[in-house]
């Protein structure tokens, strides 16, 4: 549960944080839920904007085009402006984590857009 909690509230830093992508942190939300708390899932589920992505995620195991470039860009941006801003020996360590992020994207299916 404490996991799931954590997980959502990266995802939910994410959406005004460039260096921290939303939609791996929600996915790791909902699996963290589902092991934890049967009510926490149901509310993720059910939930306007997070449930339909993590529905989707289960069903298809796969991301759409739109949505990985979105995260790619974002990232990219976020490891430049950290680039720019952190001290020397630190400067890299964000872009080394969404280099991460962004490898583990690629290699996920890429679903077709409706």
């Amino acid at each position: 549960m404490a996991g799931g909690v954590f997980s959502l509230l990266l995802g939910f830093a994410g959406v005004f944080l460039p260096l921290l992508p939303t939609v791996p942190f929600v996915l790791l939300a909902g699996y963290c839920f589902a092991r934890g708390s049967r009510r926490a899932e149901a509310w993720l589920l059910n939930h306007p904007s997070l449930g339909p992505m993590v529905k989707d995620w289960r069903a298809n195991r796969a991301l759409p085009m739109r949505v990985k470039c979105l995260a790619w860009t974002m990232m990219a941006l976020g490891s430049l402006w950290a680039l720019w801003l952190l001290p020397s020996p630190w400067c890299w360590l964000p872009a080394l984590a969404c280099l991460a992020v962004g490898g583990w994207m690629w290699k996920l299916p890429t679903r077709q857009e409706r």
